[in-house]
């Protein structure tokens, strides 16, 4: 689940995403300041919060974090407009560091590898990359499905040349640091990296 807030450009609106809509025609329902968006087979993809200021001190732009507390008064928005769903708290980080366990070429590309990469707890993501420097054994930063990036993109699951992908192995230009290297390539840790955590700490 993200946050997502820029008065600049949006106006006065969180906006809370859910799921991928897979590009699918949606359904906008309004009641109040409250709008639930729902895909074309009925699930909550999205909700949009208007004049959420009234309610909710949102400080930065792009994607923001909130309290249980601030997720709690949420909630009560949603109950009070009378929709029925509720939204769960999610605080597992989105942009960890992952270790590449294995990476083989892909069948059907003379530039894409499959991975193995582990992300935390044991769990183990299959990742199409793209990078000329994947490699096993390295410690990378991995955008995991639900991430929003510095940019705004979404990752989601995806398939790459018909097989399936569940994130991103990024770069460092991907995460906007300063001094990126030009020339294409993922980001490396160093070994003493720990898998799982979230990036930057």
């Amino acid at each position: 689940m993200i946050f997502a807030y820029n008065k600049a450009h949006v106006g006065d609106t969180l906006m809370v995403i859910i799921a991928d809509d897979k590009g699918t025609e949606n359904t906008v329902e309004r009641k109040w300041n409250v709008a639930r968006i729902k895909d074309e087979q009925g699930q909550v993809v999205a909700w949009n919060f208007f004049h959420i200021s009234d309610h909710l001190t949102i400080e930065g732009n792009g994607q923001v974090s909130l309290t249980d507390e601030e997720l709690a008064k949420l909630n009560r928005l949603i109950k009070e407009a009378g929709f029925e769903e509720q939204l769960e708290a999610d605080h597992e980080p989105k942009i960890v560091v992952g270790y590449v366990k294995t990476c083989v070429p892909h069948p059907d590309s003379d530039h894409l590898s499959i991975t193995e990469t582990e992300v935390d707890n044991g769990t183990v993501l299959q990742i199409v990359c793209g990078a000329p420097n994947i490699e096993a054994g390295q410690k990378v930063v991995v955008a995991k499905p639900g991430a929003m990036m510095p940019d705004g993109m979404m990752i989601w699951p995806g398939t790459l040349r018909g097989v399936d992908s569940y994130g991103m192995i990024c770069s460092a230009r991907e995460l906007h640091l300063p001094n990126a290297p030009a020339k294409k390539g993922i980001l490396v840790l160093p070994e003493d990296a720990v898998v799982g955590e979230a990036f930057p700490k």
